[in-house]
């Protein structure tokens, strides 16, 4: 009807999609009943999707947060969201509504677009980069992106060294696995060798961040929201690797060891090495 969304019939089953025409940073959502009715929404789920096929429900705190919703037609409920959704799609889904009335929404959605660098790799395909000899700072290396991929397996990133120094992330099973290994094992005690697994089921085809900060030798590896933080001795803050940085598979198949190897098959978003671009750099060039 004119004065807002009102299903024929009211029930758990109800929701209003919204199509945003794009990727969107959305920062915050409104509500109001309908107007001049009996009929609003005392909660709601918020679930988002890229795709329109495959959805999210937004979370906070670990846990699927329900929204207060209205106690009127007419007031605005204005809800700022913990934490940002990067969306096309939005769906409101009502939990409960007046129980004197029916389900009625309007709804606004506050954000702006949503600016990203976005390559799609098929598995059989990397992405290379040759770093610049003069801005390496081997004391420090930060590597960010996020990826999405409906694979379980895939190599996402490499980096070699001559003596069999090598730093790989690789997903396996839909759990995410950094192996850093000093090669010569005669001159390395085996403790300079790491090897952290982080989080499960990120086959899901959501989006999902990895960051690595790599100081002398203290090592964070961030996937999502969590961290593991690991201190190694001894030699292990000198890692002699190549400038070459391989996104998306292994360039020269068997070079290090017992890996499995599989290309990674999805998208890569916004790769950043110690803060260039690598996407918009390929693109460019």
């Amino acid at each position: 009807g004119a004065g807002g969304w009102s299903p024929l019939v009211s029930n758990k089953y109800q929701w209003l999609q919204i199509d945003l025409g794009e990727r969107t940073e959305i920062t915050a959502v409104a509500t109001q009943g309908g107007y001049g009715s009996s009929d609003w929404v005392t909660s709601y789920l918020l679930m988002f999707s890229d795709s329109g096929r495959n959805w999210k429900q937004y979370r906070q705190e670990e846990s699927i947060w329900a929204f207060p919703g209205n106690t009127n037609a007419d007031s605005v409920v204005y809800y700022k969201l913990q934490h940002s959704i990067k969306a096309r799609f939005l769906r409101f889904v009502p939990l409960d509504w007046n129980p004197n009335g029916r389900i009625g929404m309007r709804i606004e959605v506050y954000g702006c677009t949503y600016r990203s660098e976005v390559v799609g790799l098929d598995g059989k395909s990397c992405l290379i980069y040759t770093l610049n000899k003069k801005l390496i700072n081997a004391l420090k290396d930060v590597i960010s992106l996020k990826f999405k991929t409906m694979q379980s397996d895939g190599i996402l990133l490499h980096r070699e060294g001559k003596n069999g120094d090598h730093i790989t992330l690789e997903l396996t099973k839909g759990k995410l696995s950094l192996h850093i290994n000093l090669g010569d094992t005669k001159t390395h005690p085996s403790n300079a060798q790491i090897n952290i697994t982080l989080g499960s089921l990120l086959d899901d085809q959501h989006w999902h961040s990895v960051l690595i900060e790599h100081f002398n030798n203290q090592v964070n590896f961030t996937v999502d929201k969590h961290t593991h933080h690991f201190h190694a001795k001894g030699e292990f803050s000198y890692l002699d690797l190549d400038y070459e940085l391989s996104f998306g598979g292994i360039p020269v198949p068997g070079k290090s060891g017992t890996l499995s190897h599989r290309n990674f098959h999805g998208c890569f978003e916004n790769i950043y090495y110690n803060g260039v671009n690598i996407i918009d750099l390929a693109r460019r060039h």
